[in-house]
């Protein structure tokens, strides 16, 4: 058996869990040019930097040196283009924090690992992302989108720790909800400028004294 082909076996499933559809499908990213591959690129890195909300699809073109016809080739507007890039690095953030779970980890281990890869997301660049966002039609819907199967993995692994006796019986749900939703809550600009720490930091932290919480009531 190959390395990747044991890793794939090895690694935590969830069934009934789905992942997010992506905007962008495999077949449709299929069909795009290297080009056009490459812009998405671009437009992520740019969004980091903020900036792009406020300006038209004319502009971004011009910006990335790019024509229009080629960014209409991506998506048919400009809130879609700006959804689509950010809808790509969640996914990519997404898979990346799964693919670090393995069958050998317990339950509360695991979901630890999860919500430390997930957070990537909310690295401090993010939150100059999320103003940016704030100007987009739809971006809200896109991140709860994303958060529930966040939640749903979370609620997921504590109900398998609380099955295998790693932590008592709670309100797995409700939990989970609150675990889920950390991220976005200290990535929030008013929020962010608030905390001492980053964001990803800060949800870190409280994930673990929630787990830790967790595991002094066993």
């Amino acid at each position: 058996m190959s390395r990747s082909a044991a890793r794939e076996k090895d690694r935590l499933r969830f069934p009934g869990v789905r992942a997010p559809k992506p905007l962008l499908s495999r077949e449709d990213e299929r069909r795009l040019s290297a080009r056009q591959l490459e812009l998405l690129d671009e437009l992520e890195a740019q969004m980091l930097q903020g900036g792009l909300g406020d300006l038209t699809m004319a502009q971004i073109a011009s910006l990335l040196g790019c024509s229009l016809r080629t960014l209409y080739g991506i998506a048919p507007s400009k809130d879609e283009l700006l959804l689509t890039v950010v809808d790509r690095r969640l996914h990519r953030i997404g898979r990346s924090a799964i693919e670090a779970l393995d069958t050998t980890m317990r339950p509360l281990d695991a979901l630890r690992a999860y919500l430390q890869a997930a957070n990537e997301a909310v690295r401090p660049e993010a939150v100059v992302m999320m103003t940016d966002l704030g100007r987009v039609g739809g971006a809200g819907r896109l991140s709860e989108v994303h958060e529930d199967y966040l939640v749903a993995v979370a609620r997921n692994l504590l109900d398998r720790a609380v099955a295998e006796g790693q932590i008592p019986a709670v309100d797995t749900a409700s939990v989970a909800h609150v675990l889920g939703g950390l991220g976005r809550e200290f990535a929030r600009p008013e929020v962010a400028e608030l905390a001492e720490a980053s964001p990803k930091e800060t949800a870190d932290a409280i994930s673990e004294l929630i787990l830790q919480g967790l595991l002094a009531k066993r």
